[in-house]
């Protein structure tokens, strides 16, 4: 874990929501943006842990045995185990089925995010965002090495995506620019919406009404 990602966590955090790097974590403020959503200012701290290895110690950091804070976030499938064993070691009930975690706060991704998104806007979409930052170019060389070829071409773009220092971040962000709100992957829509009936429950005069949940000042 970095040393520096307790300092991301300030005083006032209430609900912390773990995700594995940077990347998902521009996604996921970029959304929230969109809808109107001030997370920091509604006590929620998005923790970038660097890779899924970190997420036990994270838990147990901030959830039920450290701060005790709420905790929810975003897994990758392939990972979803290390999320499994580290919620179960905190003593958070949790069954065996996706819909549990999702019960608990955290949604899966096929793969990763950057999949999720790739999928929802469709490879042709994504070369015109591509063209549009001056990179389809450098795509079109990598889809011409070897061991791109024959490749599905959602597969390619996900690898470009992390092909240089950045780039995934920034694409994140494009990405979930280029979606319309109805169009945003299941994992990410769900996990705002999830993140943001928690913090504005806490918060006097806040209602979420809506399709993307927004916040609005009125009663109950």
């Amino acid at each position: 874990m970095r040393d520096g990602m307790f300092t991301e966590v300030g005083g006032s955090a209430r609900t912390v929501v773990l995700v594995e790097g940077v990347s998902d974590q521009r996604a996921l403020e970029t959304l929230a943006a969109r809808r109107d959503h001030d997370l920091a200012s509604a006590g929620v701290a998005i923790v970038a842990m660097g890779g899924s290895k970190y997420v036990r110690y994270a838990v147990d950091r901030f959830g039920p045995a450290g701060l005790d804070l709420g905790l929810a976030g975003l897994v990758d499938a392939p990972e979803e185990g290390d999320y499994r064993r580290a919620l179960e070691r905190a003593g958070l009930t949790l069954g065996p089925t996706r819909a549990d975690l999702e019960r608990l706060g955290f949604f899966v991704c096929e793969a990763d995010l950057e999949d999720e998104l790739i999928r929802a806007l469709g490879p042709a979409r994504v070369e015109a965002i591509l063209e549009a930052r001056g990179d389809l170019s450098k795509f079109r060389t990598l889809q011409r090495q070897p061991a791109q070829r024959g490749r599905p071409i959602e597969a390619q773009l996900r690898r470009f995506m992390g092909t240089k220092g950045g780039r995934k971040e920034a694409y994140a962000t494009h990405l979930v620019g280029a979606l319309d709100l109805s169009e945003m992957p299941r994992p990410l829509d769900l996990l705002l919406r999830h993140v943001a009936r928690t913090a504005y429950r806490s918060i006097p005069g806040k209602i979420l009404d809506g399709p993307g949940g927004s916040p609005h000042a009125g009663s109950r």
